[in-house]
């Protein structure tokens, strides 16, 4: 009698095929998604980062098998996700735009203290100062790891910032324990975000970590660099017509003074001006007899703003520009700041 082949058949669970439909629906419900690594996170630690952004965010750790389906069952294109999906992870998804998602999750890191076989993710500086640990073994231990140590006033002092490992070493067991006594947290513990999905573009980590003050002041400086630009070439827009207005205003007092035509508005300032010239003529001449009583002994009158005007037109153009950006400085600033507020969250 000949053997028969063995039929089997694969079936699903039911409750992989619920968790795989669950991570579906957060994947499409949600703006941006992205895949967070929580190696070496606390269990403890994990619920408090998820209690803190409820509301925010949401964070889902499943099996990787089943992450890695429900992104290939999505239509939102989100495949260099499932290469980010291996080690200890989980999806978040937010409808914050990844900047926002990006700081909410470096900001939310605290310091912890590092394991024995651990690699550290920086230097590990021993600081100088008092320990407050009284004389005994644990100076040698200090020493051992490269704390440049000894005992004094009754207590073990560090005498100098001692280096003791560098970034990406291994973590020994004595350092481990001697940083364990003195305190010192050398890494952080968070949900560091390996990429994230937004509006159909994928997003790496150092793509995120921007300084938003420096951005937010480039941004800025390119606001007033274009709207000098938009009033010394003439051009009228919204944001400058009160300005261009104004240094027309100017620029025509400024040719009234200098080719002295008679109008109201300047009338004083001709008058002041004929005045300081008057009085300038007649400083420089000698014989006091050739000048009416009133103007012997005259000293020059102090330069006016109007003929400092009429002297340097190029100065009106500046003068013209810096007074309007006066004017609308606060604007331009209130707006790039809202703007930048709704980029970065």
């Amino acid at each position: 009698m000949s053997a028969e082949p063995d039929h089997t058949t694969d079936v699903i669970p039911e409750w992989k095929r619920e968790e795989v439909e669950s991570i579906g629906s957060l994947i499409d419900d949600y703006q941006s998604v992205g895949i967070v690594n929580i190696a070496g996170i606390p269990s403890k630690q994990l619920q408090a980062m998820r209690r803190d952004l409820h509301g925010s965010a949401e964070l889902r750790v499943s099996r990787n098998t089943l992450i890695e389906r429900a992104i290939a069952n999505s239509d939102r294109g989100f495949d260099e996700l499932s290469d980010l999906v291996a080690g200890q992870v989980g999806i978040i998804a937010t409808d914050d735009n990844p900047f926002g998602l990006y700081k909410k999750l470096e900001d939310s890191k605290t310091p912890a203290p590092i394991n024995a076989g651990e690699v550290t993710p920086n230097d590990i500086v021993i600081p100088e100062g008092d320990t407050g640990i009284d004389p005994g073994p644990f100076v040698g231990e200090l020493q051992q790891v490269g704390a440049n140590a000894r005992i004094d006033g009754g207590s073990i002092k560090v005498l100098e910032d001692s280096h003791v490992l560098d970034e990406g070493d291994e973590v020994s067991q004595q350092l481990s324990g001697v940083l364990s006594e003195l305190g010192i947290e050398p890494k952080e513990v968070g949900l560091d975000l390996r990429g994230v999905y937004s509006e159909g573009v994928f997003f790496e980590p150092d793509e995120l970590a921007i300084d938003v003050e420096e951005y937010r002041a480039d941004v800025q400086s390119a606001v007033a660099a274009g709207r000098n630009l938009s009033i010394n070439a003439g051009h009228p827009t919204a944001q400058t017509a009160d300005a261009l207005v104004s240094k027309a205003s100017n620029e025509a007092r400024s040719l009234g003074l200098f080719a002295a035509i008679e109008s109201p508005a300047i009338a004083d300032d001709l008058v002041a001006k004929a005045d300081a010239q008057l009085r300038a003529l007649a400083a420089v001449i000698d014989d006091e007899e050739a000048l009416p009583e009133e103007l012997r002994g005259v000293e020059p009158a102090p330069s006016t703003e109007s003929d400092s005007s009429s002297d340097s037109d190029d100065a009106s153009d500046d003068d013209a520009s810096a007074d309007a950006e006066d004017d609308t400085d606060d604007d331009d600033e209130e707006d790039g700041a809202e703007g930048l507020g709704a980029m970065f969250g």
